[in-house]
């Protein structure tokens, strides 16, 4: 994408209404743009981030056979009613009627409309287990919408749900979803620890919540350094063995990991000082298992292999994917601008062209743009050096390509890499090798 002609509005001054790093960065980078309280446009380069941090997400579900699909964003209230959540969920819940005065609600969450699809299409037990998901957008009317995507009104959102024939099974489930999470995270460049968590309006009696460090984190964490060490890769764990789950649920709950309004001195003294870690940390992803409660509560029932009926066991997994988008920002900053893990960096490298004009350096730009395609953001606009620099830091792009009169006349670039602030002069074969072109 060359600069020149892309819509990537960037700002000097910091909004006044940005109250967190996540937030300021995102409007000075040109990511999104608020249009109502707690509701953002996003931009081409953020929406460039949010679409990598979605196949990520993708890839990981469908890796456990879990099975996309879409549901709206319109839900009918008479299901909220069977399951006996419409009155007491909230205000958050934006509800409104039609022209034809039926009730209706946009879907904070989908454990009834789910509940419901299985109830129409499924009919034995030979049926199951079933695993789906979808990636949707999501609204909460929060009273105060604040720290922009971090907590918005409006939210692109994963959220899965798994039906079972028994608890046994169910928990397996659980724990495969775990571990999906787990490598999910870890792809992003992101270190989560799931820790155990109240299951609030969703209900049942098995939950955890995954969150990762970050300075400017809601809640204060304490953890063993253990987690730090485990290898979550298929290598170490098959998600089709019970065997290699249940070492890696007992993994999960063998070690000592929680918030500020769980934890336990006693047991955080227990763990070796040198092992001990604290900080600041920020929820990205809550699973439930809640057996029967929506199964029994709506008439979702199978014929069991006696023939007799039974309601499946269910549960449900989130991640906030637009939520993501600012948790990794506020982990991964400096003074400068943003630092975007590569795997989910809107561009790989950005091309800077010092002096537009020149033939050496619009002719070398030219063949580095041509040889990264859509990987790279090509600054080809007619401003100082000093601006150039500044916009590529903010951007937060991995590697940045130096093109300058000096370098492009003796047929070399300068490499920089984002993350380490490292320089090196290469030619441009060895620079596009090295930033894996």
């Amino acid at each position: 994408m060359r600069l020149s002609r892309s819509l990537v509005p960037t700002l000097k001054e910091t909004p006044a209404e940005a109250q967190i790093v996540s937030h300021r960065l995102m409007l000075r980078a040109g990511l999104i743009r608020q249009t109502a309280a707690g509701i953002y446009a996003w931009l081409p380069a953020g929406f460039r981030v949010l679409q990598r941090i979605t196949q990520i997400v993708r890839e990981e579900q469908d890796a456990i056979g879990a099975q996309e699909m879409l549901m709206p964003t319109i839900q009918p209230a008479e299901l909220w009613r069977e399951s006996g959540r419409y009155e007491g969920y909230g205000k958050e819940m934006l509800r409104f009627r039609d022209r034809h005065d039926r009730e209706l609600l946009y879907g904070p969450t989908n454990e009834e409309m789910v509940t419901d699809l299985f109830r129409q299409s499924v009919r034995s037990y030979r049926e199951l287990p079933q695993i789906v998901y979808h990636i949707q957008w999501k609204f909460r009317d929060e009273v105060r919408p604040r720290f922009g995507v971090m907590r918005g009104r409006e939210f692109l959102m994963k959220d899965a749900y798994s039906v079972d024939i028994d608890r046994d099974g169910a928990v397996l489930n659980y724990r495969k979803m775990m571990l999906a999470y787990m490598r999910t995270f870890r792809r992003m460049g992101l270190s989560a620890i799931p820790m155990a968590a109240d299951t609030g309006p969703i209900g049942g009696d098995l939950s955890h919540e995954f969150i990762i460090l970050a300075p400017t984190g809601e809640s204060e964490v304490f953890y063993d350094a253990a987690f730090e060490e485990i290898d979550y890769s298929p290598a170490a764990f098959d998600a089709t063995s019970a065997a290699d789950l249940e070492r890696f649920f007992h993994l999960m709950t063998s070690h000592y990991a929680a918030t500020d309004e769980k934890h336990d001195p006693a047991q955080w003294e227990k763990i070796a000082p040198e092992r001990r870690r604290q900080g600041r940390g920020i929820e990205v992803g809550h699973i439930f298992y809640f057996g029967t409660k929506y199964s029994a509560s709506m008439g979702f029932s199978v014929a069991g292999p006696d023939g007799k009926p039974f309601h499946p066991e269910m549960g449900s997994y989130g991640i906030g994917v637009s939520r993501l988008v600012g948790a990794i920002i506020e982990a991964s900053h400096d003074e400068a601008g943003i630092i975007w893990p590569d795997p989910v960096a809107p561009f790989r490298a950005a091309i800077l062209n010092l002096k537009v004009g020149d033939p050496a350096c619009d002719g070398l730009s030219e063949r580095l743009y041509a040889a990264l395609g859509a990987s790279a953001l090509y600054d080809d606009r007619d401003e100082r050096p000093g601006v150039k620099f500044a916009d590529a830091d903010l951007l937060g792009h991995p590697w940045q390509i130096i093109v300058g009169p000096r370098g492009a006349a003796s047929g070399k670039v300068e490499l920089k890499r984002r993350a380490s602030g490292e320089r090196e002069e290469l030619s441009p074969e060895a620079a596009l090798a090295r930033i894996g072109a």
